[in-house]
This record gives C-alpha cells, sequence and structure tokens, in this order.
C-alpha cells in the first residue's frame, strides 16, 4: 500500500468517526433547497484536511465544504492541472444522514493530471472501507473487488442520482421511467460514492448520474474502474471532472445499453 493510499485511509476513518459521533444529534441548515449542509460535514472536512496536508504539505485540498455557494467552478480548475490535488466529500449522502438512515460515506481521492489516482471511501456505520489505487486493482477491508458480469439490462439491478433541484418533466424523470420498465430494478440509495463502490463490489450492475460533482464521484470512479466497471459521460468520453455527468456499468455491453436508453429518452 502506497503512503498516499495509506493516509487516504487513515483520514477517510477519522472523518468517518467523526460522522458518527455526530450521527443522530446534528442541526441541519440549508445549503440550497433540498441539500443540507451540517455540523458533522465541517467537522468531518477539518479532520480529515488536517490528516492530508500534515502529510503532504505540498498538495492541494478541495473539499466540498470548500465549494459551497460558489457556483463558479474555479475550485475545480485544479482538478485538470499537474498539481497533486486532494478531492473530498466529508458526507456524501448528506440528507440520508439528517434523517437518521444509512447509506452516507467520507470520499476522499488523490488526483493529478486530471485523473484519479488513490480512491478511499468509507462507510463508518458498516464499517466498509472501499478503496483502490490506479493500476492496483480495488479492494474492500483488504477483499478484492470485482465487478458483476451482467450483460443484460433486463437482468440488471440500476441505480439512479438526480439533482436536488430536479424538476417535474425533467429528462431524468423520463430517463429514470425509461429505465425503471427496462431493467430487472432501479434503485435511489442517496449516496453517489457508495453506489459507484456497491457497482464495484458486484451489489450493483449499472449507475447513472447527472449532475454530481468532482467530490462526490472522483474516489468512486477509481474504484469501479479498477474492479472492472466502464465509466464514462453520458455520450461515451471520458468524464469532464468540471461538470461530470457519469454513465457506468459492470460490463462494456451493459454500458452501451445504458447509453443507448439513456439517448434515446434525450432526442
Amino acid at each position: 500500500m502506497s503512503d498516499y493510499k495509506q493516509v487516504a485511509e487513515r483520514a477517510a476513518r477519522a472523518g468517518g468517526n467523526v460522522l458518527r459521533d455526530w450521527f443522530g444529534r446534528i442541526e441541519a441548515s440549508e445549503k440550497s433547497p433540498k441539500d443540507l449542509v451540517t455540523q458533522a460535514d465541517l467537522a468531518s472536512q477539518q479532520v480529515i484536511q488536517k490528516i492530508v496536508m500534515d502529510a503532504f504539505p505540498d498538495h492541494l485540498f478541495l473539499g466540498e465544504e470548500d465549494a459551497v455557494g460558489d457556483d463558479s467552478g474555479t475550485p475545480q480548475a485544479n482538478l485538470n492541472s499537474d498539481s497533486w490535488c486532494w478531492v473530498v466529500d466529508p458526507l456524501d449522502g448528506t440528507v440520508n444522514y439528517v434523517h437518521g438512515l444509512q447509506s452516507f460515506a467520507v470520499s476522499i481521492a488523490l488526483m493529478q493530471g486530471g485523473q484519479p489516482v488513490v480512491g478511499v471511501v468509507y462507510d463508518p456505520l458498516c464499517e466498509e472501507c472501499f478503496s483502490a489505487e490506479q493500476g492496483q486493482g480495488a479492494e474492500l477491508n483488504g477483499t478484492v473487488l470485482q465487478a458483476s458480469d451482467c450483460q443484460s439490462f433486463e437482468q440488471a439491478l440500476v441505480v439512479a442520482s438526480f439533482p436536488p433541484n430536479v424538476q417535474r418533466g425533467a429528462p431524468e424523470i423520463e430517463q429514470f421511467i425509461e429505465i425503471l420498465h427496462q431493467s430487472q430494478a432501479l434503485r435511489r440509495l442517496g449516496s453517489a460514492a457508495l453506489n459507484l463502490c456497491y457497482l464495484a463490489a458486484g451489489r450493483l450492475d449499472a449507475y447513472w448520474a447527472t449532475s454530481p460533482k468532482a467530490w462526490d464521484i472522483a474516489a468512486g470512479v477509481l474504484i469501479a474502474q479498477e474492479a472492472g466497471a466502464v465509466v464514462s459521460d453520458l455520450a461515451g468520453l471520458s468524464l469532464d471532472w468540471e461538470q461530470p455527468r457519469l454513465a457506468s456499468a459492470a460490463t462494456p455491453t451493459l454500458h452501451q445499453q445504458l447509453l443507448d436508453i439513456l439517448a434515446s429518452v434525450s432526442k
């Protein structure tokens, strides 16, 4: 295990411990409609930032809470540079967390040259630590992960993420209905990071999201890819980290079916 991955895991577990300590006793304030920020978010990020920046003081750091209220896209510009940048969501699945539901996690990625090279996602309630290094495979608590071999959409368990303010009649709603009809089953679980990790673990077969942020998915994308899953944007191209519109599936065949269905609804 590299020093980068060791530090990322230590930071993720520390942030997760903060979330577990706060769970069930937080006060929520609005960040935007249907999107919440909590004291736990901020406390988790502070712990994570101290650990990674103490270890690598020359690196950059981009946390979700740094970008709250900033729609300029400026922070994400670091993600495509040659600089080492830690990209962190200290609490992915905030709405679940606020309501006392499981399915939330800490997500930490180290990016360089526009690519995640280390990714760790930690679920503090289940004590599941998903991790990956570029070219080294993906693991869950030390056990190697492998995406499923699902080839048919009719047999696929699919998950979706919507933007916080999705409107009635939006394309996402039409896509949701179409995939609901064509897949074995469709879910909305509330954590983009965990969705990608569950894809890596073979628990899910496909996942799409029209408006995640880089900190939501950077670690999970690497974990899914290292487990053999296919990840692209909604047109089948490389992700644009400033506006990452995500389509991912366990196999190339299933990934193409997902893209075709999404494209047919968008026309």
